[in-house]
């Protein structure tokens, strides 16, 4: 898709068109630059598709081509082609970095991994205009991997008698979760570029943010990472186009349970691991909270045990998630030992707590709010915010289109209106960004 009009257009209007405002309170007129019907009646009443108002738009014509590539952890290697080659051909110098292939998540890292001999190579995409430093000084980043299962695009209208084009809806897996960040990001960087072409401005679209968070872990150890010449990150993530004021941390642990088998015909002749591992599932613990981020909490995501329902079960297995309202993972863990070693004291079988294969453990995560217009919120879910390391002060805002409650179900979705206005707001956090640069107040 070549947008090479979409910025002369934009740095035309950029040059015509003063203010008396400051950057951040001022929008592109959209209007001129990407033309889109207001409804979905032509002027000669003839009924628009909503397939045809998308492909009209770069914006949404973009953000659709990204949802038909599927991207599921893993297998990232077509849409990291596909962005790498978007962003060329829009004057970026790109750099492809390489993630080793998803491994046991025990691994963090395979030394060996050799990207000539893998044939479908996973990479993040870095990229900075053309002619610019290679160390910008601002940068907007999100992930480009989704949760399965893959589900195809489509764009609807909405179920109420709207006409509007801005209430199109518009799904499929990662329409929100981070493809229209993604989307968004891209285009607020291009019309800043346009009006602006000296922007210090960087991109940084990363892989397995779903799976913990591999390719951002790659990317903060590398040389990519010059952590001392920037002092703004925006991450993209679905928050409902308000600024979070941070998430809660996480830690992981599995709970092993090791009884005796025995026909279920004769349970006592048996020691059951079932039982003997649902009171440290079940029971209640001390968990810290806080007035920020409410309640710890548990979940049990997986459960394995037993052979046969006639069999008493001699093994069973749990793998558990917990988000940190409060405290240290190191404090987490020692609350978990302590409570899983009071509640199966009595038990037969032997219990044992193992944090040896969560190695993504972190904090709660404060970020910045301080950029006006902005509805401010905290949110539950983790991001990758936690896997870049930053230098002292740097200014790191979280915001992006769309909700997370629809974010990895099946009802995946977002209207046209929420992806444009996410364009503004990126453009909003950018210049606000940029500002601070000019008065020297990074």
């Amino acid at each position: 898709m070549q947008l090479t009009w979409y910025l002369a257009a934009s740095a035309v209007i950029a040059t015509t068109q003063a203010s008396p405002h400051p950057a951040y309170q001022q929008q592109v007129l959209d209007t001129l630059v990407s033309p889109a019907p207001p409804s979905l009646a032509s002027p000669n009443n003839e009924e628009l598709r909503p397939e045809d108002v998308i492909s009209k738009d770069p914006l949404l014509s973009f953000h659709r081509d990204l949802i038909k590539i599927e991207s599921i952890s893993g297998n990232e290697h077509a849409i990291s082609n596909f962005l790498a080659d978007f962003l060329r051909e829009q004057n970026f110098t790109v750099v492809k970095q390489a993630v080793p292939p998803v491994k046991a998540k025990d691994v963090e890292t395979d030394e060996s991994y050799d990207e000539e001999t893998d044939p479908n190579p996973r990479s993040n995409i870095y990229a900075y205009p053309n002619g610019h430093p290679d160390k910008p000084s601002v940068f907007l980043t999100s992930h480009i991997d989704t949760v399965p299962p893959f589900i195809p695009y489509s764009v609807r209208q909405p179920d109420t008698s709207s006409q509007h084009t801005d209430d199109l809806i518009i799904a499929g897996r990662g329409s929100v979760d981070a493809k229209a960040s993604v989307a968004a990001q891209i285009f607020a960087a291009l019309e800043t570029l346009a009006a602006n072409p000296s922007a210090s401005l960087g991109l940084l679209f990363v892989v397995g943010e779903e799976i913990g968070g591999d390719g951002m872990k790659t990317f903060s150890r590398s040389t990519l990472n010059t952590e001392g010449t920037y002092h703004t990150v925006i991450f993209g993530e679905p928050t409902e186009a308000a600024l979070v004021s941070g998430h809660k941390g996480m830690v992981g642990f599995e709970v092993y349970a090791h009884g005796k088998a025995a026909h279920s015909g004769y349970p006592w002749l048996g020691k059951s691991a079932v039982s003997a591992i649902l009171p440290a599932l079940t029971r209640r613990r001390r968990a810290p909270s806080s007035p920020k981020y409410g309640q710890t909490t548990l979940n049990v995501g997986v459960v394995r045990a037993g052979v046969a329902t006639n069999v008493v079960p001699s093994e069973a297995w749990a793998d558990v998630s917990v988000r940190l309202a409060a405290g240290t993972p190191e404090e987490a863990r020692a609350i978990i030992r302590e409570a899983v070693a009071n509640v199966t004291a009595d038990v037969e079988a032997e219990v044992v707590v193992d944090f040896s294969h969560h190695l993504e453990a972190y904090e709660p995560q404060d970020l910045d709010t301080d950029v006006p217009g902005f509805d401010v919120i905290p949110v539950n879910y983790g991001t990758d915010v936690p896997a870049l390391q930053v230098k002292e002060g740097v200014k790191r805002y979280l915001y992006g289109p769309g909700t997370i409650f629809v974010a990895h179900g099946d009802n995946e979705a977002l209207t046209v209106g929420e992806l444009k206005d996410a364009v503004v707001g990126y453009k909003k956090l950018i210049a606000a960004a940029l500002e601070r640069e000019t008065a020297g107040l990074v």
